[in-house]
Parts: C-alpha cells; sequence; structure tokens
C-alpha cells in the first residue's frame, strides 16, 4: 500500500473537481505515519524491556526459591542428625546414672569394709592396752624376784613396748579410717540414687545428670518441632517456586508476543522509509550506508596492499582476554580494525547530537573497535563502570546486535532498549547496513541515535 503512495506521490496533480474534498496529502500522511510507527516503536522497546526486566527478576526469584528449598531440606537433615545425637546423649545419660548408682553401691561397701577395719583396730587397740598392762604387772613381779626373774623382767618390758607401738599404730589406723569415713560417707551421699524417692532428695550428681537429660530432651522436642516447621516451609515454598515457574513461562510468552509487537513497528518503520518520502530517520539511514560502504573499501584496500588476508579479515577465533569483566575477545583483525575504523565512525558522531555510537560490527556481533568514549582500557574488579566505559572487544550477540550484524538488505531499522550498566537504560533507535568486503558478507555498520 505505501508502496502505491509512493507512485500516487509521484502522479501529474489533478484539480480538485467542484463539490468533492480535496485529495489527502500523501507526503504528509505518509510522515505522519512514520512519527506514530516512531511513536509505537518507542513504546514497545520500552515494554519489552520492563517485561525483561520482570522475567529475568522471576528468574533470580526461581533460583533464590531454590536455594532455600535446598537449605530448608539441609536443615531438616541437621535436625534428624540433631535428633539422632540427642536420643543418643538421652540414653548415655541414663547409662551414666546407672553406672554412678552402681559406683554408689561400690562406695557403700567401701564404707561398710572401712568401718569394720576401724572396729578391728579399736579392738586391736583394747588388745594392746590389755597386753601393756600384763606386760607392766609382769615386769613389777619379776623385778620383786630379784636376780632370778631379770630375763623375765627383760620380755616383760619388750611386751610392754611392743603392745604400746601397736595401740599406737591403732589409734592412727582409726583416725585414719574415720577421716575415710567421713569423705567416702560424703561421696556415697553424693553419688546416692534412690528409685522412689523425689529429685531433690536425690544426690547431687543424680539430680545433675537429671538436669542434663531434661535439657537434652528439650532440644529434642525443640529439633522435631523445628523439624515439623521445615517441613511445612518445604511445602509452601515448594508451591511458590511452582507459581514463580509460572511466571515465568507466562512471561517469557509474553516476551515473544512483545516481540512480534516490535517487529510490526519496525517493519512499518521501514516501509515508511522504503517509501521515498524523507522522515527524521532518512539522514542516519543514509549515514549508516555511507559508513559502511566506506569500512568495505578500507578493509578491501588492507586486502589488496597485502595489510591484511582474508583469513585475518574474516577471523571468527574469538580468543578471551584473561581477567576481563566484562568479557573481551582477541581477533586477528583488532589491530587493524583500531587502525582503520575510527575515521570513519568518529566522523559520524558529528552527524548530530543524537547519535549516540557509530560502529562496525562483524557477522557474529563482536565490536573490534568502539567510539572513543566507549573505548576504554578495563579497570580491575569496576563491573559496573567497564560495562559502560569499555565496550569494545566484546560481543553483542543479542537480539538488536544479531540483527543488525547479520542484515543484509539495504539497510535495517530497529528499536530497542539499551543497557548502559549501573541499572541505567536508554531507549534508542538504530539504522544499521551491511558491511561487504570481496564480494563476502563481513558484518554491519549500526549507528544507534535518540528518539
Amino acid at each position: 500500500m505505501l508502496l502505491a503512495f509512493k507512485r500516487r506521490t509521484a502522479a501529474p496533480q489533478v484539480a480538485p473537481t467542484p463539490g468533492l474534498a480535496p485529495a489527502p496529502d500523501l507526503t504528509r500522511v505518509i510522515e505522519d505515519l512514520a512519527l506514530q510507527a516512531s511513536a509505537l516503536g518507542q513504546e514497545a522497546a520500552e515494554v519489552r524491556g520492563a517485561i525483561e526486566d520482570a522475567s529475568q527478576a522471576a528468574q533470580l526469584q526461581a533460583q533464590a526459591v531454590l536455594a532455600l528449598t535446598q537449605q530448608l531440606q539441609q536443615v531438616g537433615q541437621a535436625q534428624a542428625a540433631i535428633a539422632d545425637e540427642t536420643d543418643a546423649a538421652l540414653k548415655a545419660v541414663s547409662q551414666v546414672g546407672d553406672a554412678v548408682h552402681g559406683v554408689g553401691q561400690e562406695v557403700g561397701g567401701i564404707v561398710t569394709t572401712l568401718r569394720e577395719v576401724s572396729q578391728a583396730a579399736r579392738e586391736i587397740t583394747q588388745i594392746a592396752l590389755q597386753t601393756r598392762l600384763v606386760a607392766f604387772n609382769a615386769s613389777v613381779e619379776a623385778k620383786r624376784a630379784g636376780e632370778a626373774g631379770r630375763g623375765f623382767s627383760v620380755v616383760a618390758d619388750a611386751v610392754k613396748d611392743l603392745a604400746a607401738r601397736v595401740e599406737t599404730s591403732s589409734k592412727q589406723i582409726m583416725g585414719t579410717i574415720g577421716q575415710l569415713d567421713s569423705r567416702i560417707g560424703a561421696l556415697e551421699r553424693e553419688v546416692r540414687r534412690n528409685d522412689s524417692a523425689p529429685l531433690d532428695k536425690q544426690g547431687a550428681v543424680h539430680r545433675a545428670l537429671a538436669t542434663v537429660g531434661e535439657g537434652v530432651q528439650r532440644i529434642l522436642e525443640a529439633s522435631g518441632r523445628s523439624r515439623d516447621v521445615c517441613q511445612g516451609l518445604e511445602g509452601q515454598v515448594g508451591h511458590i517456586e511452582g507459581d514463580i515457574r509460572g511466571t515465568t513461562g507466562r512471561l517469557a510468552a509474553t516476551l515473544q508476543r512483545t516481540e512480534k509487537f516490535l517487529g510490526i513497528s519496525e517493519h512499518l518503520i521501514e516501509a515508511v522509509a522504503e517509501c521515498g518520502v524523507r522522515t527524521p530517520d532518512s539522514p542516519f539511514v543514509e549515514a549508516a550506508q555511507q559508513a559502511a560502504a566506506q569500512i568495505a573499501r578500507l578493509l578491501e584496500d588492507a586486502l589488496r596492499t597485502g595489510a591484511a588476508s582474508q583469513a585475518d579479515v574474516f577471523d571468527e577465533d574469538y580468543r578471551p582476554v584473561e581477567g576481563s569483566a566484562p568479557q573481551q575477545h582477541m581477533t586477528r583483525f583488532v589491530a587493524l580494525a583500531e587502525r582503520l575504523f575510527p575515521q570513519v565512525q568518529e566522523r559520524v558522531l558529528g552527524l548530530s547530537d543524537k547519535v549516540v555510537f557509530c560502529i562496525a560490527v562483524d557477522r557474529n556481533g563482536y565490536i573490534p573497535c568502539h567510539n572513543q568514549k566507549y573505548n576504554q582500557p578495563q579497570r580491575a574488579g569496576d563491573v559496573v563502570w567497564n560495562t559502560a566505559n569499555c565496550r569494545n572487544r566484546r560481543i553483542f550477540n543479542d537480539r538488536t546486535g544479531l540483527a543488525s550484524a547479520r542484515n543484509q538488505r539495504p539497510f535495517l531499522l530497529q528499536t530497542y532498549r539499551r543497557d548502559m550498566g549501573g541499572g541505567k537504560f536508554v531507549i534508542l533507535k538504530e539504522a544499521a547496513a551491511p558491511i561487504t568486503v570481496a564480494g563476502r558478507h563481513w558484518g554491519g555498520l549500526r549507528l544507534a541515535f535518540k528518539f
């Protein structure tokens, strides 16, 4: 229809028939159509960008929910392990209690034995005392007997001394046993357990073990409750994950529809441009075509003079630059591009203050040399600054970049949202023209400009 408009605008002017409405100014109609198509493309790009953001956010949420699910599962496993350990601890506490009870019984036996030893020592003391008295009496009688009782007197004195030492030793034994009895008795009271007595009447050790057992039991119960809560949360998170997956799928489908919507607006803009009627986009389309032809001639001159080979110019072996972020790559034609392309690219930037960038890219969207202000060396660790200012030696194979790089029609007009880094975006138009070198499609010239 637009081509028909073009032909009709070139037809001879005919005077209007009296009584009929004047014919519309088709040139103005097409210009208005171009403006409407441009506004439509801008809105489509905005909507598509917003849906893209929402889709990416939904994907991040899905990843976060998946990570949360895994963490809940790990927590559940840890709580199950805690339950096993606390159950084992309860059994251990019970075993310790039984062992302490056994020790208490043994201590009780020791106390009984010590008391028996103490009683024996008392009896020995009594015997020693009586022996000493007998020996004393015998010594007295021996002295009365004179010379005849002298030998008996010596024996009586020895028996008396021995009895005294036995008495002293027995008293020491009784004193030591008395101290042991006191201490072991206290130990017995500490470790004593009476299964029929209340807790406060039990020994200190058993009270402490009971307190430990109660604490472990509370840990076990809390772990069980926590495990139940985690299982409930895991189920809820599973539902949320399903909802997010559904949302992500719907956003992806909506994004595909906006792709078609944006494509229709771009085709409409191109159709208007092909009518031959000049629009605000015409100077940018022509500049892109002229710059593409100039880049092609520079590359062909390099081939003709031997400055580069076809293998160099069409090199697609993208070698990653180590440590670069965002990732940069090198090819064999980078040095050639950096020497030849700026003279064309920088000149086109002066076409209008609306021009944002003018770059030559190969058929895969690789930019060997960007405009000077975006051709900066990367800063280590500053990804945000690098994203905005170091756009050279990078591959932009997104929808717009790849379409411009592989376009082989006379020109291509696109509308898109450009990521400027740091969460900043701008809506741009882009005119692209193919670059053909020695009869072979090399890539495209991308000229982006503001609305």
